[in-house]
Order: structure tokens, then sequence, then C-alpha cells
């Protein structure tokens, strides 16, 4: 039960880590737009967009906290192994950091890779999505540790 407990508290976590990185405030939002070509837009061009996304933006964001509660629920899982087992909680976050730098690393780079995004951009992307991952999966840590 704790671990469902930390996967939902990660992927709001996540949900928020996500909406202050990726925000318009940060150089990693405004590269976010670029990729995304909202940058060459006018401004009644970005509106018509985001008023014909808007409907059905919750299914995006309902599967992007599936996905996250995915993640959160393996670093929770991860983490009450570790300790329950006479393991030292410090060791979780070498864990986390051996996931990210064996799964999530090679996954945005693919997807990079075989992508749209080319160039200075793509490097852009790449360091942005990959250090979010990054920096969410050490909050989780930390916070099932704390739990657990």
């Amino acid at each position: 039960m704790t671990t469902i407990l930390i996967g939902v508290l990660g992927a709001v976590i996540s949900a928020m880590t996500g909406t202050l990185w990726y925000s318009g405030l940060t150089p990693m939002g405004k590269w976010h737009m670029q990729y995304l070509g909202f940058d060459k837009l006018s401004e009644e061009e970005k509106k018509k967009i985001i008023a014909k996304a808007k409907p059905k933006m919750w299914k995006s964001y309902l599967a992007q906290i599936i996905l996250s509660f995915l993640t959160s629920f393996f670093i929770a899982f991860v983490a009450s192994y570790t300790v329950k087992n006479g393991g030292q909680a410090s060791a979780v976050f070498y864990y986390v950091i051996m996931i990210w730098v064996a799964f999530t690393m090679p996954m945005i780079g693919q997807n990079i890779l075989w992508g749209k995004s080319e160039g200075g951009l793509a490097w852009k992307r790449f360091f942005s999505d990959s250090f979010y991952n990054l920096i969410t999966f050490l909050i989780i840590a930390v916070v099932a540790i704390l739990i657990i």
C-alpha cells in the first residue's frame, strides 16, 4: 500500500516538476516551445492551436499521470525493497541514477534521434528532457525514503 501511495505522490511530483521545468519562465520552457514550433507562430496562431487542443488535453494529462505513476511506483518499489531488506537508503539514489543512465537517457536520445529535432535544438532537448527526469526521479526517491 505504501508503494502505491508513493506512486501517486510521485505522479503529482512529476506533474509539478514538469509544470515548473517547462514553463515559459525557464530556458527549458523556451526550448520546449522552439521544438514544438511555437516560437515561429503569431499570437493568433498560438491561440487557435491551444483552443483546438484544449478539449483533448485531459486525455494527454491523464496518460502522462499514468506514465508518471508507473515510474514513481517502480522507484517506490526499489526503495522499499532495498530498505526493507537491509540495504542502505543511500543505495536507492545509486539505483535511480543508474536507471536514468541505462534507460531514460537512451530512450530520450532515441526519440530525439528519430524525431524532428535537429542540430543545437536536439541537444538542448536531450539535456532538458534528461535532466527533468533525473531531478524528478531524485525527488521521488527522497520522498520514498522518507515515507518508508
